[in-house]
């Protein structure tokens, strides 16, 4: 299929082949689903921890006697049950990371890219960049795009100017192709990649 390629000028440049194996799928919500919850689960740092009996700071010497009381049974003061007590089962670190195969990470990669196309989303831009790092400038030039939420997608080498001044801007996330994913092509409105990014794309699905 064919797509126009744009300028930051909001001009026309041409226009471009898109491949149907990576462009061109029906998407499958489910699919997009798994991809997600495995991006969102691998990026939680896992690091809450709760003290346990052996880490609370007490005396582990028995409260009174065990018999002729009439009183429960105790031990120390920091048996969970205590206030100040250590927590019974508390949470400790872990990774929550959940196993995805590679190929199923993949084909969720061109499903999220082909829902951008069915849904009219997807801009191709000829170059992503600027003379001089001015967020006025660029938020002019995306507005005479029709981009207020976007994910753009530089080469494998982001313009430095460019970078700098998208990133003040709300909603609007720059990323070399390298980082590119499920994620956050989901979160943003609008996909916008440029030729460069494009080309790197449909070689790495090859």
């Amino acid at each position: 299929m064919k797509a126009d390629v744009t300028t930051l000028e909001a001009k026309k440049a041409g226009t471009v082949e898109l491949s149907d194996a990576v462009f061109g799928l029906e998407p499958r919500t489910d699919i997009l689903q798994r991809m997600v919850r495995y991006q969102l689960a691998k990026r939680q740092a896992g690091t809450h921890h709760a003290k346990d009996r052996s880490l609370v700071s007490g005396t582990r010497a028995k409260m009174y006697r065990q018999k002729g009381t009439g009183r429960a049974r105790h031990g120390n003061k920091v048996a969970p049950q205590f206030r100040g007590g250590g927590k019974a089962f508390g949470p400790v670190p872990r990774s929550h990371a959940i196993d995805l195969p590679k190929k199923v990470r993949a084909l969720a990669l061109r499903h999220a890219l082909s829902s951008k196309v069915k849904s009219d989303e997807l801009i191709i831009l000829e170059k992503a960049e600027l003379s001089e790092a001015k967020t006025k400038t660029l938020v002019t030039k995306l507005s005479a795009l029709g981009v207020d939420s976007a994910l753009i997608i530089g080469g494998r080498e982001l313009d430095s100017n460019f970078a700098l001044a998208a990133r003040n801007i709300p909603n609007v996330e720059v990323l070399g192709v390298a980082g590119l994913n499920v994620y956050d092509i989901l979160r943003r409105r609008k996909l916008v990649l440029t030729k460069d990014a494009l080309e790197a794309i449909e070689e790495r699905f090859r």
